[in-house]
């Protein structure tokens, strides 16, 4: 049998030991015989003695609070720990390997180690190798790194001589740090004389005179990533750069990443939209694991191969499976398949006018079992659209008409709610939320059934978005309005709230509308498409509903991208810019992969 090295997290949050009956330490069955496994200390949490510690779980099903976590991995990876934060609390192995000229993507769960990873190779801080009594020096720190890539990387961190530039994720953090205009704060940073072009470039020169403080969420994420590239170093870090921005600015981006790697720098991206990644990223890591328990970083691998095994759930190369089932994706919409479906919400042509604002929209109907997918830059009314619709605005001319009662999930979320996540459902739906279906179809998959003893203002904005999207689903209405489900998750999440958003609705006879800016996503969840155009800010103009190939290469020739399908797991993977296949399907007028006559 396989020598096993044992990670035994207790999560402090959710501990309340004031108000259990110690169940871990009573239940333990080493303890039971005079071994001293689980002890507590004297701020009165419980210490697990992870040696002694036989791994049989015990602990983890009699908690009260579920704040336990036992995992049993592979001996050998005792020996490849890089980091632990302290005694019974998350670990790392493993590191990813940064490449000269090369953008390296992490991807994986949130709470799996990529901000740890980002951390300790930008040299904010030292890995300790899992001796959190007594941290090694930089001596055995580059001994345990001997014969591997990143020894050289980690002398010139020790000798102080590695310039690493680092777009934090919490870019919320800008307008407290700097109370200026944000033209000075790009000139404050310009080490290679780039801002002039680097604020065309991401959108920003009308925003120069403006405060951060008076910037939208989009804007504030461009404004990190141009401080970030302006900067003179060796190696640049971009956390989580596409948030808040639409398809067009992501686009932006990842021109000026891309160009970065192009000029010999090494960068590392950590990122959850896989089209974004696919389209930016020369390799991938996958760090896989627990939340907020372990993380391990895979051996490098292509972008092609790292996000199919991703989807996959699975790394060959380590014979590792850490998803109980792969993602697959439809070939063509099925939409087509079922034109006589009742129809239970129809809107003429619309228009509404705010402030020097004008939305128009052509006129549309929604059908039983359809999943409408929209699709378009920020600024251009699709909020707008989805609430007149959702009857929560009057639209100034034209009419929605329906007798449908519609569940809305606004953009923005609040946590107002004084209390857990299941008094939440409770006070939203009633007791229906806990059944079999329910739990099964749609808060197992969102992961919501591990939350419901956690109060609703202590949740993630992962967290919070899934709950607020269970609380929607759960409702029993005929049509479901999703505003941007997918922000704030991981790439994992998003997969998964995908499927069940698709299988949900259509399993209980429903219709939905999902706004989002993350192509996979809308390419998982919908039939059919309503595609925004027009001048951001000034005019929107949205379509009627599309059958999904019509609506989607209307979408991507506008953005001057194409699609194809992944041979092996029918994923829509982007065509590199002037690819072969980029300059084909341009010339075709085929923006979107394969329509249903090329799939036979």
């Amino acid at each position: 049998m396989p020598m096993e090295h044992r990670v035994a997290v207790l999560d402090r949050e959710t501990c309340n030991f004031k108000k259990c009956q110690h169940e871990c330490q009573r239940f333990c069955p080493p303890q039971m015989m005079g071994e001293s496994v689980i002890e507590f200390g004297e701020d009165g949490f419980p210490v697990i003695n992870e040696t002694t510690c036989i791994g049989c779980a015990i602990c983890v099903k009699k908690c009260p609070f579920d704040a336990i976590s036992i995992v049993n991995l592979a001996q050998e990876l005792g020996s490849e720990k890089v980091h632990q934060y302290g005694l019974n609390t998350f670990r790392l192995y493993r590191l990813p390997v940064p490449k000269k000229g090369k953008v390296v993507g992490l991807v994986g769960k949130n709470g799996v180690g990529k901000s740890t990873s980002i951390g300790i190779l930008s040299g904010g801080f030292a890995p300790n190798l899992g001796n959190v009594e007594a941290p090694p020096s930089w001596d055995e720190i580059l001994n345990a790194f001997q014969g591997t890539e990143l020894r050289a990387h980690f002398e010139r961190v020790s000798q102080g001589n590695l310039k690493s530039s680092v777009k934090p994720q919490a870019i919320y953090m800008i307008p407290k740090a700097w109370q200026k205009p944000v033209g000075e704060l790009l000139d404050k940073y310009d080490e290679l004389g780039t801002s002039a072009g680097l604020a065309a470039d991401l959108g920003l020169k009308a925003s120069l005179d403006k405060l951060p403080s008076e910037l939208s969420g989009g804007e504030l994420q461009r404004l990190a990533v141009a401080v970030a590239a302006e900067r003179d170093a060796d190696i640049y870090f971009f956390d989580e750069p596409s948030s808040f921005n639409d398809v067009y600015q992501r686009m932006q981006v990842s021109k000026v990443i891309r160009r970065l790697a192009d000029g010999g720098k090494h960068v590392i991206l950590v990122e959850h939209d896989l089209t974004f990644l696919d389209y930016v990223t020369d390799y991938v890591h996958i760090i896989y694991g627990e939340p907020a328990v372990y993380g391990i970083v895979s051996d490098i691998l292509t972008t092609s191969e790292g996000i199919n095994s991703l989807l996959e759930g699975f790394l060959a190369e380590e014979n590792v499976r850490f998803r109980d089932a792969p993602v697959t994706f439809d070939v063509y919409s099925s939409q087509s398949e079922q034109p006589d479906s009742p129809a239970v919400l129809e809107y003429t042509k619309m228009k509404k006018s705010l402030g020097g604002f004008r939305l128009q929209t052509d006129g549309g109907v929604i059908r039983q079992g359809q999943v409408v997918g929209v699709l378009g830059a920020n600024a251009l009314g699709k909020t707008t659209f989805l609430k007149m619709i959702a009857s929560q605005e009057e639209p100034d001319g034209g009419e929605v008409k329906t007798k449908a009662k519609i569940s809305y999930k606004p953009q923005y979320l609040t946590t107002d709610f004084e209390g857990t996540v299941q008094e939440l459902l409770i006070a939203s739906v009633g007791m229906a939320w806990s059944d079999g279906y329910n739990m099964q179809q749609l808060l197992k998959p969102l992961t919501v059934d591990r939350l419901l003893e956690k109060k609703v203002k202590e949740l993630s904005g992962g967290e919070l978005q899934k709950v607020a999207v269970a609380v929607s689903l759960l409702k029993d209405v005929e049509v479901y309005a999703l505003d941007e489900p997918s922000a704030f998750t991981d790439i994992e999440d998003r997969i998964a709230m995908a499927k069940a958003i698709q299988r949900f609705v259509k399993g209980k006879g429903r219709s939905a509308i999902v706004i989002d800016h993350d192509i996979m996503l809308v390419d998982i969840t919908s039939d059919s498409l309503v595609i925004f155009t027009g001048e951001p800010g000034r005019e929107g103009r949205a379509s009627g509903p599309k059958r999904k190939e019509e609506g989607m290469n209307l979408f991507l020739s506008d953005i001057g991208i194409t699609y194809r399908r992944d041979m092996n797991t029918g994923r829509p993977r982007v065509n590199k810019p002037e690819s072969r296949l980029d300059r084909e399907q341009k010339a075709a007028g085929s923006y979107y992969y394969l329509t249903r006559e090329e799939a036979r």
